[in-house]
């Protein structure tokens, strides 16, 4: 019966050791403070600076947005002017949702059939962005980003991503060279992560969103051998409420939805969801543990039948099975 024991044991060990590979690269993003590849604040001209446009310039001057159609809504037509405005030299393209197709189905027909089945919209305006910045390069801003000041600092980098609070990297700014090899793997791995999650919230933020991104970039970021590969991350004080700030961000997230709250619920009680989660996996595996004993004792007779004479008990926390003489 040690055998017995030894072999649930040990399916349990395998079980959970693939659960922890698998989410091995969520975990460490919990650890993760980016400063290895953060663009500090020394290394940024402040506005105005006469050493701007004096360094070297990689990215193309080209802004990229996203939108259903060329009518864009009121409440972001502020922050689209405001990049239009200090950046009248760079290239413009509003991605609308016909061109966007025309363009996946001309340079990437491979992914179309994944992109029409795209059960959100937003997947879909997630995935255009990857796939634009890995083909043109350029500067890529969600609408609700408006400019403070010219972006000509962040085109002296190959790719640039920005970092997100609490954890992890967003895609709403992103700066690239044309077939950076980041985005070259980002969108080759698109169709890897294509799964229904059931949860809107999850299903987005994991097929095409943020975490998606995050966990690329971190499995990205240990095969980087050279500077030109490298991706360098913006940090907050940079974007944040500061006079030398590239980013003023108006209302956006238009697609969230009530399971959204949820989650972010569930992110500003952390521990507690923590707790309550290592309660609940240890009290399933305690019944299953049980159920199993309860099977394995009943097939090899030894288990208590409430009739008169000798029975047998199980002391879990002593190794294998003890027999324990009880007179009834």
């Amino acid at each position: 019966m040690r055998r017995g024991v030894a072999l649930f044991l040990l399916i349990n060990f395998l079980i959970l050791g693939y659960i922890l590979n698998s989410v091995f690269t969520l975990i460490t993003l919990l650890f993760e403070d980016c400063k290895a590849d953060a663009i500090l604040s020394s290394e940024i001209p402040a506005p105005g600076s006469e050493l701007i446009g004096k360094g070297p310039q990689y990215i193309p001057r080209i802004i990229h947005q996203t939108w259903a159609n060329e009518s864009i809504p009121e409440k972001w037509q502020k922050a689209q002017k405001s990049c239009l405005d200090l950046h009248g030299d760079y290239e413009y393209k509003l991605w609308t949702n016909e061109k966007s197709r025309d363009f996946i189905e001309k340079e990437y027909p491979w992914f179309l059939e994944t992109y029409d089945n795209y059960p959100y919209p937003i997947m879909r305006a997630d995935a255009i962005r990857y796939f634009i910045l890995s083909h043109y390069g350029g500067i890529y801003l969600d609408l609700d980003d408006g400019c403070e000041r010219r972006l000509d600092p962040l085109l002296s980098y190959h790719a640039w991503l920005r970092k997100t609070v609490p954890t992890g990297i967003s895609n709403d700014a992103m700066g690239s060279v044309p077939q950076h090899p980041f985005f070259l793997k980002v969108i080759s791995e698109l169709q890897r992560y294509n799964r229904n999650w059931q949860i809107p919230y999850v299903t987005v933020m994991y097929n095409t969103g943020p975490l998606f991104l995050s966990v690329v970039w971190k499995q990205y970021i240990k095969t980087v051998s050279s500077e030109e590969q490298r991706v360098r991350i913006l940090m907050p004080d940079e974007y944040g409420n500061k006079p030398w700030k590239f980013f003023g961000v108006y209302k956006g997230s238009s697609w969230h939805r009530d399971d959204a709250k949820a989650i972010f619920w569930m992110g500003q009680h952390w521990g507690w969801v923590t707790f309550a989660g290592f309660a609940l996996g240890l009290s399933g595996y305690a019944a299953i543990y049980l159920i199993y004993r309860r099977l394995h004792l009943k097939r090899s007779g030894e288990y208590r039948t409430g009739a008169a004479g000798t029975a047998w008990s199980f002391w879990p926390w002593r190794s294998g099975y003890r027999r324990v003489k009880h007179e009834v």
